[in-house]
């Protein structure tokens, strides 16, 4: 049976963290969590990585002309979604939540789960005077206005299991190289252009910026 009242996410820094084992220790803490375990938010930044969602089609890795050669790994997780790029300058947060605590008399569902993470990163980049929208059928965040509309600045990708517990989550580009996301077709999306913060204008250290998110995070999932 669950607690009334549970606490508020536990949030964790793992600082800079290759993309294998961060997903084994997402899995393993999954694995041996109880009703009682506390919900946890990891902040993470990764050396340069293409990751694959569970029906991610291959084609979306480019190559040939404008694709150079690079040791980039590909990782197959059990995320949903297609083909994204984590790496250097990214603020990646990782939702270890049991979203059977986060409703009165039920579980929050998974679409309203997407619209909290969706909202916290609406609402960071706000604070830094940058307008982001969701866009029907695409998860993630794009830049609302200007000569950039419609660029992606932050993309999402969950585990929901059976239970209601999740894993992986989402990630906002800050300072990135950005050239690999031109290496493959983001989230799926054939020519998607993908820009960052200090893209847009705003140079911001990376860790300001994934303290922001985390609180954000904390704040939009904190138990009703």
């Amino acid at each position: 049976m669950h607690p009334a009242r549970p606490a508020r996410a536990l949030i964790r820094a793992l600082g800079r963290a290759d993309y294998e084992p961060v997903f084994a220790a997402m899995r393993a803490f999954t694995d041996a969590r109880t009703p009682e375990t506390p919900d946890e938010l990891w902040i993470v930044e990764h050396p340069p990585v293409f990751t694959l969602g569970l029906g991610a089609d291959r084609g979306h890795l480019l190559a040939g002309p404008g694709v150079p050669a690079h040791e980039i790994p590909v990782v197959q997780t059990d995320r949903g979604g297609e083909v994204t790029y984590h790496g250097p300058g990214q603020a990646v947060i990782y939702l270890l939540m049991d979203l059977r605590r986060n409703k009165p008399g039920g579980k929050l569902y998974a679409r309203q789960f997407v619209e909290k993470i969706e909202q916290a990163v609406i609402d960071v980049l706000a604070a830094y005077n940058l307008g982001g929208e969701r866009v029907a059928g695409a998860p993630g965040i794009y830049i609302a206005a200007g000569p950039r509309r419609g660029a992606k600045i932050a993309a999402l990708g969950l585990k929901v299991r059976g239970n209601g517990c999740t894993y992986h989550g989402v990630s906002l580009n800050v300072a990135m190289d950005l050239a690999p996301f031109s290496w493959i077709n983001p989230c799926g999306y054939s020519g998607l252009s993908t820009v960052d913060m200090r893209t847009m204008g705003v140079e911001v250290p990376l860790p300001d910026v994934q303290e922001a998110l985390a609180q954000a995070l904390a704040q939009q999932l904190a138990p009703l």
